[in-house]
């Protein structure tokens, strides 16, 4: 089923040739745009039967900072529904493809199921998805629903996640609702202690406990280094400089010489008066408290009891809705998003025949291309290798133990991909995290990663998110430095 159809809302659609081929596709031709378009099949497609593909293929002309470039596969619309009524409110029932922009870095697989207890439309999001590829390619995306609920999407040929619809460790919300749920009108008992650990009622702050007594003392065994130099100031009048001719001394005041380093000081142990270094007060103790003993009132963490769901229902396969129509409607900072060969397909040989015979001869030639002007950018190959570091560290970030620090990762990744001198102040930021993780994993600690920022790492702002639903829409506040003024010297000019 090929979708044709030009139709735009917003922004301009066009029909346009793929950069360097002669092949013609979708065309997003203005930034900061909202973009729709939408085609009815001539029939609907049934999910239910079989296995079903759904492949496209779109390549980022600009490269891909901040933009969605998915696919709606609409359910049968009410009577009267027009193509020209297509918008962000029209019921779908699946949503497949790339996302990126701030934190967002992800293929979407989204499934609207209907909940046959409450009649009502719900989005079940796939959990850890994969990675969008961060390059100007042209590259083929590919979900494959199987009869035995499961799902497989794959980039380019390759699978990058599989998962099974009625699993609740691969959807969120799970399509099958929990069997209990706290009650809600459960409440905690007032006198319910929480407490595993009191301090010790019958402990006494010892006769000899000086809280007074300070952290640290002079070092009475310090000695001042042989050759300092009381006599020479840390810094000293720049020798050099002069009174710029300009300089009023009514309106500017005295002129005074800025400051350097004293030259005499580099070859010393030390100028200026000499100080004892402190050293900690072996009798400091801090301020005394009782020791925790085990709380004999301890009751736990207090839960609400458990009562049977409502809501619960079983299900043996999802209650697909059947696709009616293919739609794009996206909102993008970018230009340049190509979207071509739009495919659905029964048999998964099918897609696979497409992505040999229209996809990949494209993706060899671009390829081939962008190694070249990788070489000639870089005669040393730098810029493609870069590139190779990238992607590992992209799959890195798709890591499921890593998942609960992917933002944050892609977020270093981004940063990295802006400023390539940092690449290995990232790497490094990086690992802290996966050593921190593996050692929680293994011992069993609860502090969280503390990762080191690299000073050459510069601080991303204005990040904007991009997704055609309401619950995709990830917001990224604005983060800025702050930073102290030195006091101000004496007034002076600098020549």
């Amino acid at each position: 089923v090929y979708i044709d159809g030009v139709w735009g809302v917003a922004g301009v659609w066009k029909h346009s040739k793929s950069e360097g081929h002669d092949d013609y596709g979708l065309l997003v031709s203005e930034k900061a745009r909202k973009y729709a378009i939408v085609n009815e099949l001539n029939e609907p497609v049934s999910l239910k039967d079989g296995s079903t593909v759904l492949q496209f293929e779109t390549r980022f002309q600009n490269g891909l900072e901040c933009g969605g470039a998915y696919l709606k596969y609409l359910r049968p619309q009410e009577a009267g529904w027009k193509a020209k009524l297509f918008d962000n409110e029209s019921p779908y029932s699946i949503m497949f493809g790339p996302d990126k922009c701030g934190a967002t870095n992800k293929v979407h697989f989204i499934l609207k199921h209907k909940n046959p207890k409450s009649g009502e439309y719900v989005e079940h999001h796939l959990k850890y998805p994969p990675s969008v590829p961060s390059d100007k390619l042209t590259h083929v995306y590919t979900a494959i629903l199987k009869p035995d609920n499961e799902v497989r999407i794959l980039i380019d040929g390759e699978e990058k996640k599989k998962a099974n619809f009625l699993s609740a460790d691969d959807f969120e919300p799970p399509l099958i609702p929990a069997k209990t749920i706290p009650d809600p009108d459960d409440k905690k008992p007032e006198d319910w202690d929480e407490r595993a650990k009191i301090p010790d009622p019958n402990a006494v702050k010892p006769d000899d406990w000086d809280e007074d007594a300070p952290m640290e003392i002079e070092d009475e065994e310090a000695v001042k280094p042989e050759g300092w130099l009381d006599d020479e100031p840390e810094e000293i009048d720049d020798p050099e400089a002069t009174k710029p001719e300009d300089w009023d001394d009514e309106e500017d005041g005295e002129w005074e010489a800025p400051k350097i380093d004293n030259p005499k000081c580099e070859t010393a142990p030390g100028c200026g008066e000499w100080k004892r270094p402190m050293k900690m007060n072996p009798a400091y103790k801090g301020k005394w408290s009782a020791p925790l003993i085990d709380n004999p009132n301890y009751k736990g963490i207090w839960k609400p009891q458990e009562i049977p769901n409502p809501d619960y229902f079983e299900l043996d396969k999802p209650d697909f809705e059947p696709i009616a129509a293919v739609g794009i409607e996206i909102w993008t900072m970018q230009d340049g998003i190509l979207f071509d060969n739009i495919l659905i397909a029964k048999n998964d040989k099918v897609a696979e025949s497409y992505r040999e015979t229209t996809w990949k001869p494209k993706f060899e030639v671009e390829k081939e291309k962008q190694k070249a002007e990788d070489e000639s950018t870089d005669s040393d190959g730098l810029s493609g290798v870069q590139k190779k570091v990238f992607d590992v560290l992209y799959k890195v970030a798709d890591i499921p133990f890593l998942s609960e620090y992917k933002l944050q990762i892609l977020d270093l990744i981004e940063k990295a991909e802006k400023q390539p001198n940092i690449t290995i102040g990232v790497i490094v930021s990086i690992l802290v995290i996966i050593l921190t993780v593996l050692f929680r994993l293994l011992f069993g600690g609860k502090k969280q990663p503390k990762v080191e920022k690299n000073p050459e790492v510069a601080e991303t702002s204005n990040n904007q998110s991009t997704s055609g639903e309401k619950a995709e829409e990830e917001e990224e506040e604005e983060e800025e430095k702050e930073g102290t003024a030195a006091p101000p010297r004496r007034r002076r000019r600098d020549t």
